[in-house]
């Protein structure tokens, strides 16, 4: 019975993230579905000590929808995966409630640390696709991760990330909702520094064509005087 919750659960959550599903059936055939559920199994083998059959498992998941989840990860209740081509989730990663991953997410370790060596996702996260969060801290919940960030250090709660390296752009303390996640409409640091610069050069160069201008008076100026001099 509780095989059968959990597969009802799981495509209650579907169709509700994704708009794209139509029906119960197309969910059995959605990369997220199939990954989920090599993956709860291969977490109870992965507890019992089954190490090498936990593997077999979750390699089996990997090539049938290119999602890699070790067996050893924590993941919490309403998690998904959108698409999840090339998604990655290390062994000591932690994910907690209603958390929503897009495809290329890379949760990594820097490949320098021992025990947990993976970060730690707080409550309704959403990371966007592309997006890698390399290291042990901690996404703090409602925080949001924009498309191709790399993320090396902690995040605040109710915090929106953007950036290579990830940058804080947003922290306002307030609850977002699940599905008010947006990951199209986020700040753009880079584009923000570029429109400054490109105003600082239209100033510079307004400048540089005063000064032109004067220097060019001056100059006839003093030509008229030389001339008048000669008469």
């Amino acid at each position: 019975m509780g095989f059968i919750n959990t597969i009802k659960e799981e495509i209650a959550l579907i169709r509700e993230r994704d708009p794209a599903i139509h029906s119960d059936m197309e969910v059995f055939l959605y990369p997220s579905f199939k990954v989920m559920l090599h993956y709860r199994l291969a977490h109870k083998l992965y507890l019992k000590g089954h190490y090498f059959w936990a593997r077999f498992v979750s390699q089996r998941g990997v090539r049938k929808t290119g999602i890699e989840i070790h067996p050893g990860a924590q993941i919490g209740k309403g998690f998904f995966i959108d698409h999840g081509n090339g998604v990655i989730i290390g062994e000591t990663t932690v994910i907690g409630d209603n958390v929503t991953l897009y495809q290329g997410v890379t949760l990594g370790g820097t490949g320098k640390e021992q025990g947990k060596r993976h970060p730690t996702i707080g409550n309704n996260v959403m990371i966007s696709a592309g997006a890698k969060v390399l290291g042990s801290f901690k996404i703090g919940d409602n925080s949001k991760i924009g498309a191709g960030s790399v993320v090396l250090e902690e995040v605040p709660p109710n915090s929106t990330v953007v950036g290579v390296p990830g940058r804080v752009v947003k922290r306002d303390n307030i609850h977002l909702p699940q599905e008010e996640l947006d990951q199209v409409h986020m700040p753009d640091p880079i584009r923000e520094e570029l429109n400054n610069l490109w105003q600082m050069n239209q100033m510079l160069s307004e400048r540089v064509v005063t000064l032109e201008d004067e220097l060019k008076m001056q100059k006839d100026r003093k030509s008229k005087g030389d001339n008048y001099e000669n008469l």
